[in-house]
């Protein structure tokens, strides 16, 4: 009987170019040439015997023994990732990783995280990309960075998601704007009678809030609402703190904030906000052993956080607090 191995390396190419539809996306994804793509891939069908693509000019599509063989190449896979794990889980993590990570989250627990991150893997060095959560999407699916915290989940079948829990928003104002609205409920059309500031005009929240405030606006014979919206949550901090406008934003990311008493949580009579849902996101091909591991930590510091916030007592925050040194 004739002897052949099949290489894991084209297994993974055939995985990807039949997930992907394509040998130029099969390269861009494995970060090779597309001759070296079409190279694998004729390499296995030779080895196997049979053809796995149709190829015309339309581009690639499975045959009928492709289908077969794309449920085998990925539990191959998949044992190879268990098999990494397994063999690495008594030994530290090493190299490089690189953390992209949703500003919100800079400024509640990410911290924490980095803390349990060097305890646990002192070996392994983090390079850490701040940004918006649609370019953070961006670079994962692109391979820029390797495990992203943020708005999610991604839905991507090359991803892999792990819920961090969600964040209502609320209105927020500086405690001296805030003395002058008055008690709440606030009316939501005085609140339109001022800028609102948010996240950026192409977040939910924006959209949301916009759409709120256009219609107490137009009920009240009032001009459009202003709104700015930032990619910044320390940019929107600075403008609500400096009497520019309200806010909103997650109170989880103002705490100290709130507590000082620079900032006030507004009661405003309007439908309920959305709250902001949090993911940790990687690419689950190759070895993701890393960006898994950290992910998982991500999970248990997003856990502790949100137990933290459950156990605090949040009615103060609502009253009227003397000190206002925080903004």
């Amino acid at each position: 009987m004739e002897v052949f191995l099949l290489d894991l390396r084209g297994i993974e190419t055939f995985f990807w170019v039949a997930r992907l539809g394509g040998f130029r996306a099969a390269a861009d994804k494995l970060h090779t040439s597309q001759p070296a793509v079409s190279q694998r891939i004729q390499l296995m069908e030779e080895r196997l015997g049979v053809r796995v693509f149709e190829r015309d000019t339309r581009g690639v599509r499975l045959t009928a023994h492709g289908r077969v063989l794309l449920d085998h190449a990925e539990r191959m896979l998949q044992l190879r990732r268990d098999m990494l794990q397994v063999a690495r889980a008594e030994i530290g993590l090493r190299g490089h990783l690189s953390l992209g990570v949703a500003e919100t989250l800079v400024h509640t627990w990410l911290p924490d995280l980095l803390h349990r991150v060097h305890d646990r893997h002192p070996e392994l060095v983090l390079q850490i990309e701040v940004d918006t959560s649609r370019n953070l999407r961006a670079q994962l699916l692109g391979g820029q960075v390797d495990l992203a915290l943020l708005m999610g989940p991604v839905s991507d079948p090359s991803v892999e998601n792990l819920p961090l829990g969600r964040y209502p928003l609320a209105w927020v104002a500086s405690a001296s704007l805030a003395q002058e609205l008055g008690e709440g409920p606030l009316p939501l059309e005085r609140l339109a009678q001022r800028p609102v500031i948010t996240y950026s005009s192409a977040s939910i929240p924006y959209q949301v809030v916009r759409a709120s405030l256009m219609q107490a606006a137009r009920a009240a014979g009032l001009g459009l609402p202003r709104m700015y919206g930032s990619t910044s949550l320390s940019t929107i901090l600075r403008m609500v703190c400096s009497d520019i406008g309200v806010g909103v934003v997650t109170p989880a990311a103002l705490r100290r904030e709130l507590t000082q008493g620079g900032l006030r949580l507004l009661q405003v009579a309007s439908a309920p906000l959305p709250d902001l849902s949090f993911s940790a996101a990687w690419q689950h091909h190759g070895d993701s052993h890393a960006p898994a591991a950290v992910a998982q930590m991500a999970v248990e510091i997003a856990a502790l956080d949100h137990e933290l916030i459950n156990k605090t007592d949040q009615p103060p925050l609502l009253d009227t607090i003397g000190q206002t040194e925080a903004c």
